[in-house]
């Protein structure tokens, strides 16, 4: 005998990105209508925290990254989860100020930054932390 859970799963299918369901409301995962029900609080952080989980499984291999202090390695973690890790490894002078641990240079590359512009306060205090950072 069918679950009822798995009878709903069979009926509604799994779809890992939002899309319009028949009726035109935005939906997602197994038939989440997102228009109506949105996410729970406890949902959303359920979502970040896997979120920042892979922006560390992201970052954890790359060498500049693993040499850094730790106040730098969360101000890279807040960038690449803000960019995704293929638009942050695009900053190559910051890459490499960061490779020489050259914190003040390395600040000035993300204030420097078209993503500065768009991100505004948080650029701000990533590069803050960033320039603190000691060797």
């Amino acid at each position: 005998m069918i679950t009822l859970k798995d009878w709903i799963k069979k009926c509604e299918g799994y779809n890992s990105h939002p899309y319009l369901d028949t009726a035109a409301k935005l939906t997602i995962g197994w038939g989440r209508n997102l228009d109506i029900t949105g996410i729970s609080l406890d949902e959303a952080e359920l979502m970040l925290d896997n979120d920042i989980s892979t922006a560390i499984k992201d970052l954890n291999p790359l060498s500049w990254y693993s040499i850094q202090p730790p106040n730098t390695k969360e101000a890279l973690v807040n960038m690449c989860f803000n960019l995704g890790i293929a638009r942050l490894l695009q900053f190559k002078d910051l890459i490499t100020a960061l490779e020489q641990r050259n914190y003040a240079a390395a600040a000035r590359e993300v204030l420097d930054s078209k993503w500065s512009e768009q991100v505004g306060q948080r650029a701000k205090d990533v590069a803050l932390m960033i320039r603190e950072s000691k060797s």
